[in-house]
C-alpha cells in the first residue's frame, strides 16, 4: 500500500467514540491524527451549579471510572475549602479507588485486549488454540473466571460505598460510612478470594513472585498463568517493539493517605526521574475544535467551536507539561514509583510494556488493598466536620486506572464559576499542539504495519488498546 489514507473507527471494545486517520506508505503508518468525535461538555454543565453538585455530576462522566472522578472532585472541593479529610476516611477512599482501578485492569486484560488474539487472523500460531479457549468473547474460560472474580472484588465497593458505579461515599471530609468489624472481615475474605483467583489463573504463582521480577530477562522466564500466555503471544506478535512511545511518563500519585501516596507522584524524562510541577500544565487548543487560548486549566475555558474549523480535528484538547506531551497510565505509575521491572520496560515503551505495567500494578495493588483493610479501625472517625466551600480555588489530582486525572475549580458565592478536567485519555489521545508535535498515541502509531487489504489494521488495534482509551472521559 503506498500513499493511502485510512479512516479507522469506531473501535469496538472502546468506551465512547474514536476515529483515527492514518497516512500510509509502503505498508507502514507515516502519520496519524486521533479524533474524539463526540463532544459532551460536562465542564460547561457545572458552571453556575452549587459547589457540592460537582460530587454528583462529575462521576457521571464515566460508568467505569466513576470513583476516580468522585475522588478527584472531593479533593478539589477539599482544597478549595481548606478541608482536611479524616485519616480513616482517607484510607477508606483509597481502598474504594484501588478496587475500581484493579477491576478496570481486569476488564482491560480479559475483555478488551486479549480477545484480539482469538481471531482467525492468528490461526496457525502455536498459542492460538489456547487463546481461543481462554479469551473468545462469551465462551472463553478466562473471561468467565475474570468476570466472576471482578464481581466479588466489587462487593467491597458495595460494603463501603453502597453501590457501584456512581457512589456518593467519597466526600471532602472522608467517607460517608464507617465500616463495622463485620464489614472488615467480609472485605478481608473478599480480598483473599480475589488473591486466590489471581494466583491460580492470571499469574499462576504467588503475586509476590511477580512483584519481585526486576528485569526483562526475568520477566521473559515467567511460565505460568495467563501472564505466560500473553508473553508467548507478545514474543511471536512483536508486541515489544510495536507502538513505542517517547519515553516521557507522568503520574499524579495514587491512593493518598495520612502517610503519603501508595504510588509516588512525579515524572520520568530522558531515562531519569523528575519532579512534577502541576503549575507547568497547559491545554493547547490549536488543533481542537475549541475557542480560546492555551492556558493552565485553572485559567482555562471550554468554548466549543460549533463551526469545527481547521486546523482543528478533534474535540480533545492537547494537554502539555512544560510544553511536552506525556504518556500516563499504569506503566507510567510503576515507572515513576521506581519499580525495577517497570523502569526496564520504560526503555521498551511499547504494547508489551503497557500491558505488563497493568499486570504488575494488579499484583502490587492487591498488597496495598490488603494493608488498607488490615489497618482500618472501625470505631474511628471516618468523616471530618466540614462545610461546603463558599469561596476558593482548588485542584484534585488523582490516578484513574488509565492514568493522571485532574480537576480544577473556582468557587464564588457558593457557585462554580470555573471547572476544568483533564482525563488520562485526554493526555494520551491528544491532537497535535501549536508546534505540530503529535500526542502520545499519534506518535506511537507511526511505523505500525498496515497489511494489504486491512481496513482496521491489527497492529493499529493492538496499539490503541494498549492505551485502553476511555473516549467519554476524553470529551467530558
Amino acid at each position: 500500500m503506498s500513499g493511502a489514507r485510512l479512516l479507522v473507527g469506531p473501535f469496538n471494545r472502546v468506551e465512547g467514540d474514536l476515529e483515527v486517520t492514518l497516512d500510509v506508505a509502503e505498508g507502514r503508518v507515516r502519520a496519524a491524527r486521533v479524533n474524539s468525535p463526540l463532544f459532551r461538555g460536562f465542564e460547561r454543565m457545572l458552571l453556575g451549579k452549587g459547589a457540592m453538585d460537582a460530587l454528583t455530576i462529575t462521576p457521571r462522566i464515566c460508568g467505569i471510572c466513576s470513583i476516580s472522578q468522585s475522588a478527584a472532585a472531593a479533593r478539589t472541593l477539599a482544597a478549595a475549602g481548606g478541608i482536611t479529610p479524616a485519616p480513616e476516611g482517607e484510607k477508606a477512599a483509597a481502598l474504594l479507588h484501588a478496587v475500581e482501578n484493579v477491576a478496570d485492569h481486569m476488564t482491560h486484560f480479559n475483555l478488551f485486549f486479549m480477545p484480539d488474539f482469538a481471531r482467525a487472523d492468528y490461526a496457525g500460531q502455536g498459542w492460538h488454540a489456547r487463546a481461543v479457549a481462554r479469551f473468545t468473547a462469551m465462551t472463553g474460560t478466562g473471561l468467565h473466571a475474570a468476570i466472576e472474580a471482578r464481581a466479588r472484588l466489587l462487593h467491597i465497593v458495595g460494603l463501603l460505598g453502597g453501590k457501584w458505579p456512581h457512589t456518593m461515599a467519597i466526600q471532602p471530609g472522608g467517607v460517608t460510612r464507617a465500616p463495622t468489624m463485620r464489614d472488615k472481615l467480609r472485605m478481608q475474605a473478599g480480598l483473599r478470594a480475589f488473591r486466590a483467583y489471581l494466583e491460580a489463573q492470571m499469574f499462576g504463582a504467588p503475586l509476590e513472585d511477580f512483584v519481585a521480577l526486576d528485569s526483562i530477562t526475568a520477566l521473559e522466564r515467567w511460565t505460568t498463568g495467563d501472564v505466560a500466555l500473553f508473553l508467548e503471544i507478545a514474543a511471536t506478535a512483536g508486541l515489544a517493539d510495536m507502538g513505542r512511545g517517547a519515553g516521557r511518563y507522568l503520574s499524579f500519585g495514587a491512593y493518598p493517605g495520612p502517610e503519603g501516596h501508595a504510588f509516588a507522584a512525579g515524572l520520568w524524562v530522558n531515562g531519569a526521574p523528575a519532579l512534577l510541577d502541576p503549575a507547568a500544565i497547559t491545554e493547547d487548543l490549536s488543533h481542537a475544535w475549541m475557542l480560546g487560548r492555551t492556558a493552565h486549566p485553572a485559567a482555562g475555558e471550554t468554548v466549543p467551536d460549533a463551526a469545527m474549523r481547521a486546523p482543528g480535528y478533534s474535540w480533545c484538547k492537547a494537554p502539555r507539561l512544560g510544553g511536552l506531551p506525556f504518556e500516563t497510565g499504569a506503566l507510567a505509575r510503576q515507572v515513576v514509583d521506581g519499580h525495577p521491572l517497570a523502569r526496564a520496560l520504560a526503555t521498551e515503551g511499547g504494547v508489551r510494556a503497557r500491558v505488563i505495567g497493568r499486570l504488575l500494578e494488579i499484583a502490587r495493588t492487591q498488597g496495598i488493598m490488603e494493608q488498607l483493610v488490615a489497618g482500618m479501625i472501625p470505631e474511628a472517625c471516618f468523616m471530618a466536620d466540614w462545610t461546603a466551600p463558599q469561596e476558593g480555588t482548588g485542584a484534585g489530582l488523582v490516578e484513574a486506572a488509565r492514568g493522571a486525572l485532574g480537576h480544577w475549580c473556582r468557587i464564588e458565592g457558593g457557585r462554580i464559576v470555573s471547572y476544568q478536567i483533564i482525563a488520562p485519555t485526554t493526555w494520551n489521545f491528544s491532537p497535535r499542539d501549536v508546534q505540530g508535535v503529535p500526542g502520545p498515541l499519534e506518535a506511537a502509531l507511526v511505523g505500525a504495519e498496515v497489511r494489504a487489504g486491512e481496513e482496521t489494521p491489527l497492529a493499529v488495534q493492538h496499539i490503541v488498546r494498549s492505551f485502553d482509551p476511555c473516549m467519554v472521559c476524553t470529551v467530558h
